[in-house]
């Protein structure tokens, strides 16, 4: 059986798109899910750079007609498969989008997930993703730029017969009001993902910041996903993977009165 093919999108650049799908690769890993990523973001890749690797074959070799699919696939920490990209106006240029159509089909027939990491804009680049996948995962911070360019990615992936599974709040804080971002999309709000920055291992934060309140998170994501992708799970049906006890101080007491105003998370 072909695999299952997210799109992990987004409007604004530095939102978590490439956190979020090397997390949810590696959690996807750890379930048994063979998973590989993408990096789809043709202008500004930095897959490889984030996971420290430095190979030898690209994407954009891949989409310029130079070079074939496996020869640019890369094993990195957690038992992940990647597909870099590379940095030059060279590549940018010679690589063509439309090709990634045929390079994703490759991919979904050896791999049971192919999370595909975007980049930013609204771009014909970005908008060859949103439509080739199963299901578009949008990812925003709460800054009300990002918020109204993930809105427009998901009117954008919808013109394209794209379907928008949900989306990933990141940076999210005791002072954000999830609840009154998650009213401004259409689609579910699959987790909060707090801003944890005591959690400053490299990527991916599930292998080497485990027991962070982040990685908590994102494999929390990932179980979503799978009963999402593999288990006939119903949207309607997903609840939002989110935990207070992730925006509590060490030194503060998660049944102190105030906790729940403090959280400001869903009234």
């Amino acid at each position: 059986m072909a695999g299952y093919v997210c799109t992990v999108a987004g409007g604004k650049g530095g939102v978590g798109k490439t956190t979020t799908a090397v997390n949810v690769a590696a959690a996807m890993e750890d379930q048994g899910y063979d998973t590989v990523v993408v990096d789809a973001d043709l202008g500004m890749a930095n897959l490889g750079a984030m996971l420290g690797v430095e190979p030898e074959t690209s994407i954009h070799q891949i989409l310029a007609g130079g070079r074939a699919v496996s020869d640019a696939l890369t094993d990195v920490q957690g038992g992940i498969t990647i597909v870099p990209g590379e940095q030059s106006l060279e590549a940018f240029a010679d690589a063509d989008p439309a090709k990634l159509r045929k390079v994703i089909k490759t991919l979904r027939n050896a791999y049971d997930v192919v999370l595909i990491d975007t980049g930013a804009g609204l771009s014909h680049e970005t908008t060859v993703p949103l439509g080739l996948a199963d299901g578009v995962v949008l990812i925003t911070t709460p800054d009300d730029v990002a918020v109204g360019d993930a809105i427009k990615t998901a009117e954008l992936a919808e013109r394209v017969d794209g379907e928008v599974i949900g989306t990933v709040l990141n940076r999210t804080t005791t002072e954000t009001d999830v609840e009154a971002i998650a009213d401004r999309f259409d689609s579910k709000l699959l987790a909060v993902v707090p801003d944890d920055i005591e959690a400053t291992a490299d990527e991916p934060l599930v292998l080497n910041a485990a027991d962070s309140p982040a990685a908590d998170a994102y494999r929390r994501l990932t179980d979503q996903l799978i009963g999402i992708f593999f288990e006939g799970l119903e949207l309607d049906d997903v609840e939002t993977a989110v935990d207070p006890e992730w925006f509590l101080d060490e030194d503060e007491d998660e049944d102190d009165d105030d906790s729940g105003g403090r959280f400001g998370l869903f009234g």
